[in-house]
């Protein structure tokens, strides 16, 4: 995809989290197409074009797939998901959004250095689900953060106390793909590796691990995270470690809501993760419809 359209996605994407934020408090009524598209100051035909060219569905049927009975759908089959990802295990190569991801945790030595030798490049960027800077290693990536309504200067200064005795390059050529890797979470067939760099405890790490089991369009909850990994009383302690999440989306803690159906909150905003998702699960549904055209055409 061409940084310009990112470009176009993003400045939707500001519409669309405004639009979102008033569905989320409408949602039990249901708000006509009207009636969003005046709670942003636009015409029926203006925000209908604008919301389709940002998710490729009406925001009828984006609101679908918001509903809590939806929820509910999907969490309720995650439990052929989670037999799978028992049967797979947790370390080693993993699958996310259809790459095959590696997952390299810093060790305890390193962590105490805090970054001292790693050299870490980075770059703001625009995306669909709104601005944000990426950070990379060598060994993979380490970072990516959505900017929200803080500054860069100050995005960059938290990323920089992260990793405090590292040193920084600016290089948005360098941290470009990353964006298309977020991006390339329905496409079929793709063999890229995507290597992770991750800071974290133990624990931390081996709940971002399990995360990446959870299927692209599919949703579980923070208890089902925790049986994932063995400690099925930790749901609060798994609640903690996906809020520190370095790498949100390509680690999709979007993916993981409350047992009674309920989105819950999210460190990158609320409306954030409800777009997150909805894009998500509108991308896999129409990706799965054309697999199984293409499947009735042969």
């Amino acid at each position: 995809m061409e940084m310009q359209e990112y470009q176009q996605l993003s400045q939707d994407y500001a519409r669309i989290e405004q639009a979102i934020g008033f569905i989320r408090s409408h949602l039990i009524e249901q708000p006509t197409l009207s009636e969003m598209a005046q709670s942003v100051n636009l015409s029926e035909y203006h925000f209908q074009r604008i919301f389709s060219r940002w998710v490729g569905i009406s925001p009828k049927r984006f609101l679908q797939y918001l509903t809590k009975e939806q929820a509910k759908h999907l969490l309720a089959q995650s439990n052929d998901l989670l037999s799978a990802s028992y049967s797979a295990g947790l370390s080693g190569p993993g699958r996310l959004h259809d790459l095959f991801v590696t997952c390299e945790a810093v060790t305890p030595g390193e962590y105490k250095l805090a970054g001292e030798g790693v050299e870490i490049t980075f770059g703001i960027h625009p995306s669909p689900f709104g601005e944000c800077l990426v950070a990379c290693t060598r060994r993979g990536i380490n970072n990516l953060v959505f900017i929200n309504h803080q500054s860069r200067e100050s995005a960059i200064s938290n990323l920089k106390k992260r990793w405090p005795a590292a040193k920084f390059i600016e290089e948005p050529s360098q941290t470009a793909p990353v964006i298309d890797e977020m991006m390339n979470i329905f496409h079929r067939g793709s063999a890229t590796p995507v290597r992770l760099y991750l800071r974290g405890t133990n624990f931390q790490i081996k709940v971002w691990e399990a995360l990446l089991q959870i299927e692209p369009g599919s949703l579980v909850s923070y208890q089902d995270v925790a049986m994932l990994i063995g400690m099925p009383k930790a749901s609060q302690a798994v609640g903690n470690a996906i809020s520190h999440n370095p790498i949100p989306v390509l680690i999709p803690c979007h993916r993981v809501i409350r047992k009674n159906g309920e989105f819950g909150n999210y460190r990158w905003g609320a409306n954030r993760k409800m777009a997150i998702l909805g894009w998500e699960m509108a991308k896999y549904d129409l990706a799965h419809q054309d697999s199984k055209r293409l499947l009735e055409a042969a």
